[in-house]
């Protein structure tokens, strides 16, 4: 078979996102949801949108999984005080106690990658990701918009 890039980062990401599915189980949140309480854990107060653009997902995938979130007492959203509607989401307490729960587990996860490659190794390859990623932003920028 080729050896393409793409073919290997996407399936080390989907087994990547798998493991971190099981590990979270336990704890009754899923990536999705994790992805949001850490966003919200590092930049309290983002809106729906703002998760939306971060999580790489649709406005309406992100409305459920705030709505899922709160729902169970993880997230409360109050609006804007200037722009009132917009909506603010931040982490209650019972949110931050989980994020941090939840943030062992997935450390875990990333520190087991970490030690396979070493140290030095490591941050070669995430300096390549970088690299990776400045050369789809490079590409995207120099193509016109699609109409």
């Amino acid at each position: 078979m080729e050896r393409r890039i793409g073919d290997h980062i996407k399936r080390v990401e989907q087994e990547l996102t798998s493991t971190k599915h099981a590990a979270l189980r336990p704890l009754k949140v899923n990536v999705p949801q994790y992805t949001v309480l850490r966003a919200l854990q590092l930049e309290p107060g983002l809106s729906g949108a703002a998760l939306a653009r971060r999580g790489m997902v649709t406005p309406q995938t992100m409305s459920s999984v705030l709505s899922n979130l709160e729902g169970r007492g993880l997230v409360e959203r109050q609006p804007h005080p200037i722009h009132q509607h917009i909506l603010e989401a931040r982490l209650t307490r019972t949110g931050h106690a989980l994020v941090r729960r939840a943030d062992e587990v997935v450390r875990e996860i990333e520190d087991l990658l970490s030690s396979r490659l070493g140290e030095d190794e490591a941050d070669g390859f995430l300096a390549q990701l970088d690299r990776c990623s400045q050369a789809l932003t490079d590409w995207t920028a120099a193509r016109p918009a699609a109409k």
